[in-house]
């Protein structure tokens, strides 16, 4: 049996006249960047907490901007699996900016890229369509694909995010593939190491959509 005294019910009375608790309030307001991509965005084959998204996080929690990062990569990710799980995550988290890191594993299994093109723009319609922002991050494959392919495999990332006006990252490994250094054995993924390189690749693409949510929230 639960005794109330009678400071225990002026404590109650507080508690419901102040409502629910600051921390809470502010999680449940905080705008949401939602990244979609690959096992070079799932910190692959190191702790989560190296990865360039959890350093993203960390960066924006330093430096007391009001945003959630959550990372919804998948390492074997292809642009059909990101078609096929991007509507839930949209409902579910209501983000302000998508980040959208796919291609590179359909690209390694040769898969045509019209057919890579059509996924990358529907998720960008997706996400567009939910009110989000979109920062679409470029990557490209191996010169031994040959130019007939690796050339309109890299050119459709700067197409999509000139025709659908979205945020562009040419290339998220911009000298970081070429390093062998910053590059695990297989050659395709980057070391711990290059996270935080990664980041500040990102980071001057991301910053000035963080500050114009900043503003649009203003002028409401």
């Amino acid at each position: 049996m639960i005794r109330i005294t009678r400071n225990s019910h002026w404590l109650l009375l507080m508690l419901l006249l102040l409502g629910t608790p600051r921390w809470s309030m502010a999680t449940a307001e905080e705008p949401v960047i939602l990244v979609m991509g690959d096992s070079l965005s799932a910190a692959y084959r190191m702790p989560e907490r190296d990865g360039w998204v959890a350093l993203l996080a960390d960066q924006i929690r330093d430096q007391d901007r009001p945003w959630q990062v959550i990372n919804a990569s998948v390492s074997g990710e292809t642009t059909a699996g990101g078609v096929a799980r991007l509507p839930a995550l949209l409902d579910n988290h209501d983000p302000a900016i998508v980040i959208l890191q796919l291609g590179g594993n359909d690209g390694l299994r040769g898969l045509p890229v019209p057919n890579i093109r059509e996924n990358l723009e529907t998720m960008v319609q997706l996400s567009q369509e939910a009110g989000s922002r979109v920062l679409l991050a470029g990557i490209q494959i191996p010169p031994n694909y040959g130019p007939r392919y690796t050339e309109p495999f890299y050119a459709q990332y700067r197409e999509i995010a000139d025709l659908h006006e979205v945020h562009l990252l040419p290339f998220l490994l911009e000298g970081i593939a070429e390093d062998r250094s910053l590059m695990q054995a297989d050659g395709i993924h980057p070391t711990a190491e290059a996270q935080p390189l990664i980041l500040e690749q990102v980071w001057p693409v991301l910053k000035p959509m963080l500050e114009e949510n900043s503003d649009i929230h203003l002028r409401q």
